[in-house]
């Protein structure tokens, strides 16, 4: 058993937890990969409980006549544009109409596997809770109430079952319990012994962040961890001193630059969009092309299949056109395995490519683009950094003042007691709008909806100096799940270099999108396993006693991020 909680522990006593509003990325830093794991809870519901579940797929809006017409106009100028477009060889593709495909389509039966290979049976049990991956499998008749606890990057409140904060915070501890007793064979009883790294959105919320702290010292009873930002993790794990970090997540995209492992805070934008609307923009194209499987939303196998599917075949590769001939197995539990060959065309392209059309993603309801507010203040930290900027106002004017007096000498009397705000936050050069699901003290939001290749050309150009404009130009970060479509890079790479300002133009626009060869999904995850091997790490480390002794004043002086 290791010694309790010191600054020399052993990297093999730490536990690193990457959460997301699909999947939970946990593990040892001397682990190759992170085991990931569905990030969601089942509780059994109890007498009196009304039934709630949270989707599996970002759920479509219905859409009004108007809304219909719109987005086929997407549709239709994004296909035009990859007519349009040529092949390696310099040949023009061609496309197959999507109702060719679809009569094609429509005769389709399935074929049924061998009866002795059946899918794991449903899941009946009466246990109080289910997590993770096991839900999937959950029979429909068990009364289990389904809750997701991060929704867009942010902790799912609402006004339902399970979405106060205290609930999403105790799903978060159960999940994170079950993982680490379960996944990891640590026992929690021993967790007093290990540290935590946790890793947190690059646009937080201050309150959340001291309540997951405080969750992860005091609930679960960590000896010891510190906070990291997704995207300083990321260009640790992909080995970059520098890059505009662009992170696609399943339900929501951030960008930022990212220099010397400082997230800039005037460069952090966060989109309302990700992998799972583009799996509804995916899902809305297949009806088109006359789908043959049954496919109902709400049945979290069928959502499930979607996503695999838009995994499987979606690309942005423009040698393949024309209709190509695609199959996938159908899995039921308890039921044997059905097999389709279907037809598919463009719309595998223009699925991936709605990132850059983001009027495709309105089929998922409005967007908003969302900054982070400087630090509003906290009361339970007086000596914050909105007392310093008033300290260092006063001992400003106190020294004018001897200075005059003193008749232009203004000697020691005033120098002892002037604190300089060398870090103030940028304002954030925006309009926000008149509603913000977010935080109003955290977040500002506008309604603006920006295209991926907007949103890091705005993310760049705030900041500060045209030196660092041209170095971010010429390395950007892609990592997340939500985004590994074939060719995407070189989508992006072709689309910013006919907008990046020829004064900030770099010799190369360089964009990576699987560093050193490693899944992006995994990218942050193994920057934060690198961090925590380093010499200088101990620092950043906040022990049990600190927390309970400073409070949110340790976590803004120990923080590797301007608080």
């Amino acid at each position: 058993m290791p010694e309790p909680f010191s600054e020399h522990l052993e990297a093999q006593a730490s536990i690193i937890l990457h959460p997301g509003s699909r999947y939970l990325r946990i593990g040892r830093p001397s682990d190759s990969v992170p085991h990931t794991i569905l990030h969601a809870i089942a509780r059994r519901r109890r007498s009196g409980i009304s039934s709630y579940s949270d989707p599996f797929l970002v759920p479509h809006v219905k859409l009004d006549g108007d809304a219909v017409q719109e987005l086929e106009e997407c549709r239709l100028k994004v296909s035009h544009i990859l007519q349009s477009s040529l092949m390696s060889d310099g040949s023009r593709r061609f496309a197959t109409p999507p109702q060719q495909i679809a009569v094609y389509n429509k005769r389709i039966q399935p074929i049924p596997g061998d009866e002795t290979e059946t899918s794991p049976p449903w899941v009946f049990t009466d246990k109080d809770y289910i997590v993770g991956d096991e839900i999937l499998s959950l029979h429909p008749s068990m009364e289990y109430n389904i809750h997701f606890p991060l929704m867009r990057g942010d902790f799912n409140l609402h006004c339902d079952v399970g979405g106060s904060i205290s609930a999403v915070l105790a799903d978060l501890e159960t999940i994170w319990g079950h993982c680490i007793s379960t996944v990891l064979n640590v026992p929690l009883k021993d967790l007093k012994f290990y540290r935590a790294v946790l890793i947190i959105p690059d646009i937080y919320n201050r309150d959340h962040i001291k309540k997951l702290t405080n969750l992860l010292l005091n609930g679960l009873g960590f000896g010891g961890c510190f906070v990291l930002q997704d995207h300083v993790a990321a260009t640790f794990g992909a080995g970059l001193g520098y890059a505009c970090v662009v992170d696609v997540g399943d339900q929501k995209t951030s960008v930022s630059c990212v220099e010397d492992a400082i997230s800039h805070p005037a460069t952090r934008l966060r989109l309302d969009y990700g992998g799972g609307d583009v799996t509804q923009v995916f899902y809305w194209l297949l009806k088109k092309s006359g789908f043959p499987h049954p496919v109902n939303l709400s049945r979290k196998l069928d959502a499930m299949l979607l996503n695999k599917l838009k995994h499987e075949f979606c690309h942005v590769n423009l040698n393949e056109c024309g209709a190509q001939e695609k199959t996938f197995t159908v899995h039921s539990p308890g039921e044997v395995s059905s097999t389709y060959t279907i037809q598919m065309g463009d719309e595998l392209i223009v699925a991936a490519l709605s990132l850059f059309y983001p009027d495709l993603l309105k089929i998922t309801g409005s967007k908003s683009t969302i900054t982070q507010k400087p630090n509003p203040g906290d009361p339970d930290d007086p000596f914050d950094e909105n007392y310093l900027r008033e300290t260092s106002r006063r001992g400003g004017r106190e020294a004018a003042e001897a200075m005059e007096v003193g008749g232009g000498e203004g000697g020691d009397a005033g120098e002892e007691d002037i604190v300089v705000d060398d870090q103030p936050l940028p304002p954030a050069q925006i309009v926000p709008s008149a509603s913000s699901r977010n935080d109003t003290t955290a977040f500002t939001s506008y309604d603006k909806l920006l295209s991926l290749e907007q949103a890091i050309l705005t993310s760049i150009e705030r900041c500060q100096s045209d030196e660092m404009k041209r170095k971010m130009y010429s390395s950007i970060l892609i990592v997340g799940g939500g985004a590994k479509f074939k060719n995407i890079g070189k989508w992006l790479q072709s689309r910013l270099a006919l907008q990046i300002p020829v004064a900030y133009r770099p010799e190369q626009i360089e964009v990576i999108t699987r560093a050193k060869d490693m899944d992006p999904c995994m990218t942050s995850w193994k920057g934060a396993a690198l961090m925590t091997c380093l010499e200088g790490s101990g620092e950043l480390w906040i022990q049990h006693s600190e927390w309970n002794k400073h409070g949110v004043k340790i976590l803004r002086e120990k923080c590797p991020f301007i608080w």
